[in-house]
């Protein structure tokens, strides 16, 4: 199996997780991967199989969270021809395909409790049983599995079995998050940057800008290396200046036209407001403009354009993001009030 994304890094963190999880590959013995979604569980997992005994035999990955409760057990141990609706013909599980081989049971703590009942006897037996048949199957297979969540909390909640935990703890990596490795952070931006300019046919690699740099080593990365990733791309592909590239947006759905979530209608019918004492009622002469109605709308208008542009450096498409106007709608705005050089 090829790997289009590769385990990199230098930071000391990263590193130990790397060297913990290579000790135990040569062991033949269960391995529990720990950490945040993006930050290479499944990349370690192949590492763990590549470097053991069992190198050259299958490795098998299943995402317990992307099938229904109903179908994970007849993934993970197959069926019977009639077994269930739907089941023209008997069909091996993943375990009698990770034979000699490598299960990577990925999203572990999403497992039902029946599954987990199930995969406990075909870790501890080496036994598995196809869905309506009664005859069990020898299997000789090394589990690897990964999750995001603490288990030992969902022990204590139980809604995971603390028998099956401890056997598949036998060595537990966890995987530091990108906000805990900073100095990757450019050596994976160069790396993903180098690749993307490949992809989309650039002769060179112009490297980064200041700008996109500190805009990269400074943001938290929820989403980890993989996140990090496609904000790498994204700035490659869109760059089409000369010299490094220098600008990058972290959040793609950042748009003045995004859509509105819609207000639940009992949410959005006004509360009853309560009466203003006339005394507290705003003078008629708050604002220069006049005291009719019309003048003290534009007057109110022209004092809040040029609060907002104060407040915004008098940059005019920040201004517009945030007063949730279009750039052009602002200048409108702006040539309206007369306001078009403020701040020059």
């Amino acid at each position: 199996m090829e790997r289009a994304t590769q385990v990199i890094g230098q930071s000391g963190a990263f590193l130990d997780a790397l060297e913990r999880a290579s000790r135990a590959a040569a062991l033949d013995r269960p391995v529990l991967v720990i950490g945040e979604r993006g930050t290479g569980k499944e990349l370690v997992a192949e590492r763990l199989h590549r470097l053991s005994p069992r190198w050259d035999q299958p490795l098998v990955i299943m995402n317990c969270a992307a099938l229904p409760e109903t179908l994970i057990e007849a993934e993970l141990f197959g069926h019977e021809s009639g077994a269930f609706t739907g089941a023209t013909k008997a069909r091996a599980g993943r375990f009698e395909e990770a034979h000699r081989g490598t299960l990577f049971l990925d999203e572990l703590g999403t497992l039902s409790m029946a599954a987990q009942d199930r995969l406990l006897r075909a870790v501890e037996y080496g036994e598995v049983t196809r869905i309506g048949s009664s005859r069990p199957l020898h299997v000789d297979v090394r589990i690897v599995a990964a999750t995001n969540e603490h288990l030992p909390d969902k022990v204590d909640k139980g809604t995971f079995r603390a028998d099956l935990l401890d056997r598949l703890s036998f060595e537990v990596v966890t995987l530091p998050p990108l906000r805990a490795r900073r100095g990757d952070i450019e050596v994976l931006a160069d790396f993903f940057g180098r690749r993307m300019a490949s992809e989309i046919g650039l002769a060179d690699w112009p490297g980064w800008g200041p700008n996109a740099l500190d805009a990269m080593l400074t943001y938290d990365w929820p989403g980890n290396v993989r996140e990090l990733r496609n904000v790498v791309e994204r700035a490659v592909y869109r760059w089409e200046r000369e010299g490094p590239v220098d600008s990058i947006e972290i959040d793609p759905f950042k748009s003045p036209f995004r859509p509105r979530v819609p207000v639940p209608a009992q949410a959005a019918a006004p509360a009853e407001a309560a009466p203003v004492p006339i005394a507290e009622a705003e003078p008629a002469t708050a604002f220069d403009g006049g005291t009719d109605f019309k003048s003290r709308v534009n007057a109110f208008e022209r004092q809040v354009l040029s609060r907002a542009l104060a407040e915004h450096r008098y940059n005019q498409r920040s201004t517009a993001e945030a007063l949730g106007l279009t750039y052009d709608q602002l200048r409108h705005a702006l040539k309206r009030h007369e306001l078009l050089g403020a701040g020059a």
